[in-house]
């Protein structure tokens, strides 16, 4: 969008810059909202998951997707050309998959990993989530996940308004 001057012709209209970056977050979080209606969909057809609990994933998955476009946003606001945009993937990305709970549970990582996990990840908390609303089964930290999801999310949707500005109004 930056090298084709997409973001140039939309502010040509009548939009804000603040719009036209909001409506990139709402894009990345209906996104998510439809992948998942549609994965959800199959899950119930294979029998997989606990209903009605589980039904909760799909309006939960726009929040969890609008967190993820906000960081995402971030992380191009801040990389400095093309070139440098597979260094989130390399070192924040591919990590968080590892260490999040995704594949295997948290139990079998040391203390110490467990506990950062915990605190920094944003894809250990959508875990936490997910999982409890799937097995219908509450997590102890189905709260505390939930509120790190909505609080980090308004940080970061405020930070990758205000980067994407200082990318874009040069």
């Amino acid at each position: 969008m930056y090298y084709q001057k997409t973001f140039d012709a939309m502010i040509a209209t009548p939009l804000s810059l603040d719009d036209v970056i909001t409506g990139e977050l709402l894009w990345g979080a209906t996104r998510s909202f439809i992948y998942s209606s549609v994965m959800l969909v199959v899950l119930i057809a294979f029998g997989v998951v606990d209903l009605p609990a589980s039904l909760l994933i799909i309006p939960f998955s726009f929040l969890a997707g609008l967190l993820f476009a906000c960081i995402a946003m971030c992380f191009t606001a801040i990389t400095p050309g093309i070139d440098a945009l597979n260094y989130p993937s390399f070192l924040f990305i591919t990590p968080m998959f590892l260490f999040s709970g995704t594949f295997f549970p948290l139990t079998v990582l040391p203390e110490t990993v467990q506990v950062l996990a915990v605190a920094i990840l944003p894809l250990t908390q959508l875990v936490i989530i997910t999982r409890s609303l799937t097995l219908s089964m509450l997590s102890p930290l189905f709260f505390y996940s939930l509120a790190w999801i909505i609080v980090v999310t308004a940080v970061f949707f405020v930070m990758a308004i205000r980067l994407m500005r200082r990318r874009l109004i040069v």
